[in-house]
């Protein structure tokens, strides 16, 4: 798979043009086939006349959460400033360790040429682009999760701009993940021995499937009927396959689930709630 985006910046109008998406794995291509080129011709840090992006929003700040399936829809607000007024600003975001050809491996670009501007006054716009985040297109291996970098490039209206081809940000892209509890037997006399077990799995965008997440830390909670918060029993590790079982005393009627806090690639996820009923 090859991963292609132009960005132009030319004659003091500012345009995205001949971006192309990346185009779907062959099917007898395997998704783990190592990683993609990014064949990036845009321009790097330049500043000319007294243009300034002022801030810039990725996803209202959240973290982009991504299946095995569904695509994700993203918005990248720029926010910019200039004397004279903003004329567009647009954004793309990239993922690699340095913004040329041979260190980027993934890449959201907008299909619009220029952003949705909004004045906030009259040197001052944000405008808004909109990318996609497709686990069946751009988000096609494990080694996309985590921290991507933001290019933009902003013009005032005297045909003054800036650019930037890492924007900071605080947003990463993460493998979606799931968690499960079952408490059992049900009902089980008080003092008796409940076995809750459960599993902890994350979209693997390698395979399109999802699998265990292992050696996770995962708290196990409780909450007694009537109660109006959970308390941490202890926290279980999940094993090779993500699965989890541990053993607590049964007391009272009360839900159980388990917790887990999340990592750098994976966000956190809590399971639904198995109430068991202690006689």
């Amino acid at each position: 798979m090859r991963i292609r985006a132009t960005v132009a910046a030319l004659s003091g109008t500012l345009a995205l043009s001949a971006l192309a998406v990346p185009a779907a794995q062959a099917d007898d291509a395997p998704k783990a086939a190592g990683a993609a080129t990014f064949a990036a011709k845009a321009p790097a840090d330049t500043a000319v006349g007294d243009t300034k992006i002022t801030k810039i929003t990725v996803n209202g700040g959240k973290d982009i959460v991504v299946g095995t399936t569904a695509k994700k829809t993203v918005k990248i607000a720029v926010t910019a400033t200039d004397p004279s007024g903003i004329e567009d600003a647009v954004a793309f975001l990239w993922h690699g360790t340095s913004f040329d050809e041979n260190n980027i491996d993934g890449s959201m670009v907008p299909e619009t040429e220029t952003g949705d501007c909004t004045a906030v006054n009259a040197t001052t716009s944000t405008c808004t682009v909109t990318v996609v985040a497709d686990p069946n297109v751009n988000i096609y291996s494990n080694i996309l999760a985590g921290k991507w970098k933001v290019w933009t490039i902003a013009q005032g209206k005297d045909g003054d701009h800036v650019s930037d081809d890492a924007y900071p940000t605080s947003v990463s892209v993460k493998r979606a993940a799931r968690l499960t509890t079952n408490a059992s037997p049900e009902p089980i006399k008080k003092g008796k021995t409940l076995t809750v077990s459960g599993a902890l799995t994350r979209a693997n965008w390698d395979t399109a499937k999802y699998a265990g997440y292992t050696k996770q830390d995962v708290k196990l909670q409780y909450k007694k009927k009537g109660a109006s918060s959970y308390t941490t029993l202890k926290t279980v590790k999940s094993d090779t396959k993500g699965n989890l079982k541990t053993t607590v005393t049964a007391s009272a009627d009360g839900y159980y689930r388990y917790v887990f806090a999340g990592t750098s690639t994976t966000p956190s996820v809590t399971s639904t709630s198995d109430f068991v009923d202690v006689q």
